[in-house]
């Protein structure tokens, strides 16, 4: 579907299938033959000036981010529902669960990893990945590889929700197969309380700006049992596969394709889309470019050392 498609969910075929979460009321509807879970907005918890926060933009527009990023993602498609004589606009998550298959998520993993003590829901980055090396599972490199591509990925989106229980695994009981799931749960991502106010404010001050750059938000990951700050640990980091992550990742980045995601999204307005690329745009600048221009040159001088110690 194209990034312009509106979905009227409101009389799709609706199946018994249920999903779990906290952010807004779910229902399975089948669109086009293909099953997809339908999110309705939440409440704006933290914003009392708004009655529902804008996930279902944020939601779609992340995923398509995400996958412009050549991350495997969720595919989303945006419409409308109408609930109690009110339409709302609701996002379509394409249910990406084969026949078979039940979704694993990492949380489940660290709790089978017994030996180490750690809760499945602790998010500590230590504990996080001290359970990928010890679990025997899947490949170690194939794990890592996507935790640090998700965290370079959620720090450009400033993603405040990725805990454990929202990224891992698709699991068939009968074939005891198990692949990475594509990425979803996007919600958290791109502010998604900012409202009108909040939006004329970061247009028009580079402090408030800056403060949704380099204070926050801050990622669900914890570092000493404090939340990680993504441009602290991005600009500072000395984790190879995050340095790894970095250079893999920036390059792909290709702000002109983003803004045309944006641009052809639809139910946002002019401002809606200015404020998304004017962080995006800041955001990739501020942190990712000046993370990427780090990695590279640690990478060149590694490669120095190992010519010079030949």
């Amino acid at each position: 579907m194209s990034t312009d498609t509106i979905i009227d969910f409101t009389n799709c075929e609706q199946t018994k299938k249920a999903y779990g979460g906290a952010n807004g009321k779910k229902v399975c509807c089948k669109i086009n033959g293909e099953r997809f879970m339908v999110k309705t907005p939440g409440q704006a918890k933290i914003n009392p000036r708004m009655s529902y926060a804008n996930s279902a933009i944020c939601e779609y527009l992340a995923c398509h981010i995400l996958s412009s990023l050549g991350i495997d993602t969720q595919e989303t498609v945006l419409g409308t529902i109408n609930i109690g004589e009110k339409d709302y606009i609701a996002v379509g998550c394409k249910d990406f669960v084969p026949n078979g298959y039940a979704i694993q998520d990492f949380a489940s993993i660290k709790n089978q990893v017994i030996k180490s003590g750690h809760s499945g829901a602790g998010t500590e980055l230590s504990e996080i990945l001290d359970t990928i090396d010890q679990q025997e599972l899947m490949n170690r490199d194939i794990i890592l590889n996507r935790f640090w591509k998700i965290f370079v990925a959620d720090a450009l989106i400033g993603n405040w929700d990725r805990h454990n229980g929202n990224w891992g695994f698709l699991y068939n009981q009968e074939t005891d197969d198990l692949r990475l799931a594509p990425v979803f749960d996007c919600g958290s991502s791109l502010f998604p309380q900012a409202d009108e106010e909040i939006i004329k404010a970061v247009l028009s001050s580079k402090s408030e700006l800056h403060r949704r750059v380099y204070d926050m938000p801050l990622s669900a990951i914890l570092e000493h049992g404090e939340k990680i700050n993504y441009y602290k640990c991005m600009v500072s980091t000395e984790n190879k596969d995050c340095l790894q992550a970095i250079i893999k990742i920036v390059p792909k980045i290709n702000m002109k394709r983003i803004s045309d995601i944006i641009e052809q999204t639809p139910f946002i307005t002019t401002e809606q889309k200015k404020f998304y690329n004017t962080i995006l745009a800041a955001r990739k600048t501020s942190i990712l470019d000046i993370a990427y221009e780090r990695a590279i040159d640690i990478e060149h001088d590694k490669d120095a050392e190992m010519e010079n110690g030949r």
